[in-house]
């Protein structure tokens, strides 16, 4: 896979804080006051003039969908604005550096938005279009007021159906080029024929409410770019249809260039056009007279591109740009296993084509931020991207899913979504308010918002978050057997597939979220708080086994099917499982296959923590075998495609990642023991590998590490400045002798050295600085 692209823009951009709310706007929100139409495109136009170049022009920038920029006849944003809702009534604004754009003289400004006018579940419509732009250049303001000017797009329309799923606020994109104004964006163009925009009120004016800054950097920009190859098939009807191969799955805008007549409709679209069953997005493009060339600019997802191009047309060129989330690849794993290798990639290619304004479950049926699918990625996402940009979507996210909270103190996804009359419910127009209890006990718990301290540092955002997830504790209560009271919320689902053992695992989340929120509380300065969660807990503790231990697995009374593995991997999760019970668990899981792609990465793990990595290995190879197998280079949602998959089967569905933390986290066996990698042990479940490499992104600088486990033992690792290892030497055979830096530590199990630690029934244990450390065991 080649690498993607470099960033388009942004300057100055400070992530210190993910609430940003501007507190001083002079600028109106400017538009029409007529009613804005459905999937409509505006032009906006200003030009200044300036006495001297620019020392320092800082832009913000805000409308509802989306907006492009150009600033003297040059881009300078491609595809700018998040899809609306840091709160439900809230929108969020770009912060832009303009000074290389503006110069000495006449400047002109040239903003194209696009307004949906429908809610999804990843977007909250406001109902009407609207652009504010406020830019300060040195000791002068420029403003969006009524010297701007307005046009609608005339090109710009809607498409026949089939129209996008109603999960999905984007539209179709129909380009007719015999309405083109070309050329409007650039410096010459005559715009008196325009009129002038309205003011429509000033910040935090309805219906756009309070404005927050980007806590995002801007998309990764490729430019546009050949494909990979092209194919041209003959259709029956004399069309012709051009398949431009693309390098991977990807979010792709397409570009062509023809000679053709006027009139003629080209239909544009990716091979997972219904990717997931529904139809998602597509584009038209109908052509005037002439050579002419358009890109465009909705963002589909797929392995290729498809044009279908008419009898008459003639195809000079084809091209795409892909654009996506704004983050470095920093991490890597690799081992003498190719077929682990393979999944560890297509596991990264599903987390990145599964990232942009929000995580989602999937970019082509949804785009939403599904909170199960979120905790899996923010788990991913710590051992693939910079320790710097990396953490920014999770810190949205997390931001998000507090202060969607309801009233009732219920916190639900996906959100953003439009906002339903009813809480609680789900209208056919996009809005959302459902609680998937089991989902939100993970999103607030050990894995999600506490996961996410544990590997970034992040202290300010727990800080903030924690009396939302108080809230949404105090819902859960115990019955009189001391275990927790079913809740069902308002939609009532724990994964995907048969026999889902409900009781039990709802009473592993529980013990998980009770236990995060004793550290979240402690962390906090909420130390109050604790013995009402630890006697949750306790009470959890002291009838877990005895409700629902049958003598050989997990299994609790009214449960109908055949026991569950999910049931049996969150009791070893949660500490609720004895050291006893483990051989039988063990065995379970040789038996039984009923998870998800979604849960089995806590069966897979819950094997690693009971000693049994290869079996993991084993089982993980088994489950992926037709993913690992298939040309697609992405995850599915379930175990097959289409039908035979779940939810409708998409072929890169966020969740099923879980692999890659696994092979990370526990085969290399690198993660935190204190938050943000201050500290982080190495400690190498290998199983039947011989080699790892793997480099593991943190705020201090990356881990790197190299394992070879053959007759002899060695590990190489290189520890950050300002942090240190607890490094394991793997206890597979009985090592006579240990060197660290060619100096003689250990023999006979006996220590010579102060790096020396412990020693448990796994790993010899020493604690090393910052610097190079090379390790001999044989």
């Amino acid at each position: 896979m080649k690498p993607i692209m470099k960033s388009i823009l942004v300057a100055g951009f400070l992530f210190s804080q993910v609430i940003a709310v501007a507190s001083t706007w002079q600028a109106q929100w400017i538009g029409s006051s007529s009613e804005s139409a459905r999937n409509s495109w505006y032009c906006f136009r200003k030009q200044i003039d300036l006495t001297n170049t620019p020392q320092k022009a800082i832009a913000k920038i805000a409308c509802d969908s989306k907006y492009w920029l150009w600033v003297n006849d040059e881009m300078v944003v491609f595809e700018g604005q998040l899809k609306r809702g840091p709160i439900p009534q809230g929108t969020y604004y770009d912060e832009v550096d303009l000074t290389a754009s503006l110069k000495k003289g006449r400047n002109t400004i040239a903003v194209l938005v696009w307004f949906w006018g429908k809610n999804g579940f990843s977007h909250n419509d406001s109902g009407k279009a609207g652009l504010i732009f406020d830019v300060a250049i040195d000791d002068k303001t420029v403003i969006s007021d009524t010297s701007w000017k307005i046009k609608v797009h005339p090109a710009y329309g809607s498409t026949d159906g089939p129209h996008p799923n109603y999960r999905l606020p984007e539209a179709n994109i129909r380009f007719d080029a015999r309405k083109d104004m070309v050329g409007w964006q650039t410096s010459g163009f005559n715009d008196v024929g325009w009129a002038n925009a309205e003011e429509l009120g000033s910040v935090p004016a309805g219906p756009w409410g309070s404005l927050e800054k980007r806590p995002i950097l801007q998309w990764k920009n490729s430019g546009l770019i050949n494909y990979v190859k092209t194919e041209v098939k003959k259709n029956d009807d004399g069309s012709q249809t051009v398949i431009g191969q693309l390098p991977y799955n990807c979010q792709v805008t397409p570009y062509l260039k023809i000679e053709a007549p006027a009139g003629k409709t080209i239909n544009i679209q990716t091979d997972n056009y219904r990717g997931g069953g529904p139809e998602n997005v597509r584009a038209e493009y109908v052509t005037k007279d002439g050579v002419q060339e358009c890109e465009l600019l909705g963002w589909m997802n797929g392995h290729d591109m498809r044009y279908t191009i008419p009898k008459d047309v003639k195809v000079l060129a084809v091209k795409y740009r892909e654009t996506g989330y704004n983050a470095d690849f920093d991490g890597r794993f690799k081992c003498d296993d190719e077929v682990l290798n393979i999944l560890w990639e297509k596991s990264k290619r599903t987390l990145y084509v599964t990232m942009r304004d929000n995580y989602m479950d999937c970019p082509d049926r949804e785009r939403a931020q599904w909170w199960g699918d979120a905790v899996n990625e923010i788990g991913e996402a710590f051992y693939v991207f910079d320790a710097e940009k990396g953490p920014l979507l999770a810190k949205k996210g997390i931001y998000e899913l507090a202060r969607w909270q309801r009233e009732d103190k219920v916190i639900f996804s996906p959100v953003p979504a439009g906002i339903p009359a009813k809480p609680g419910t789900q209208e056919s127009n996009g809005a959302w308010s459902k609680e998937l209890p089991r989902q939100m006990l993970a999103s607030v718990g050990w894995y999600g918002f506490w996961g996410y301290y544990w590997y970034s540092g992040d202290k300010q955002t727990m800080v903030d978050v924690y009396p939302h997830v108080r809230d949404y504790l105090s819902l859960w209560k115990l019955g009189d057997d001391g275990l927790v009271i079913h809740r069902t919320g308002d939609w009532d689902w724990t994964d995907w597939g048969s026999h889902k053992d409900v009781p039990v695992i709802e009473n592993a989340w529980v013990h998980l979220a009770m236990k995060a929120a004793v550290e979240m509380a402690k962390l906090t300065g909420n130390e109050a708080d604790i013995p009402g969660y630890q006697a949750k807990m306790k009470t959890i503790e002291a009838n877990f086994n005895k409700a629902f231990w049958q003598g050989d697995r997990y299994r609790s009374a009214g449960h109908k099917g055949q026991t569950d593995d999910r049931a049996n991997a969150m009791a070893v999760i949660a500490g609720l499982a004895k050291l006893e019970y483990y051989p039988a668990i063990k065995k379970i899981f040789k038996e039984r296959f009923n998870a998800s792609p979604y849960m089995e990465k806590y069966v897979l793990e819950s094997l690693c923590m009971m000693d049994a990595p290869q079996q993991s290995l084993d089982r993980m190879k088994k489950r992926w075998a037709k993913q690992i197998e298939s040309p697609l280079t992405t995850l599915w949602e379930g175990w097959g495609l289409g039908k035979e998959g779940y939810g409708g089967g998409t072929y890169n569905h966020a969740w099923s990642g879980g692999p890659l933390t696994i092979l990370s986290q526990y085969i290399a066996g690198v993660a935190p023991t204190k938050p943000g990698f201050e500290q982080f042990a190495v400690l190498p479940q290998m199983a039947s590998l011989k080699q790892i490499e793997t480099i593991v992104p943190t705020k201090y600088g990356d881990i790197k590490l190299a394992l070879r486990n053959e007759t002899t033992f060695e590990m190489k690792l290189e520890v950050p400045e300002g942090t240190r290892a607890i490094a394991g030497i793997p206890k597979t055979s009985n090592w006579s002798q240990i060197h660290i830096n060619g100096k003689k530590i250990y023999q006979s199990g006996k220590a010579a050295s102060d790096l020396y630690l412990s020693e448990d029934d796994n790993w010899i244990k020493f604690v090393l600085g910052s610097g190079h450390w090379k390790i001999n065991s044989k």
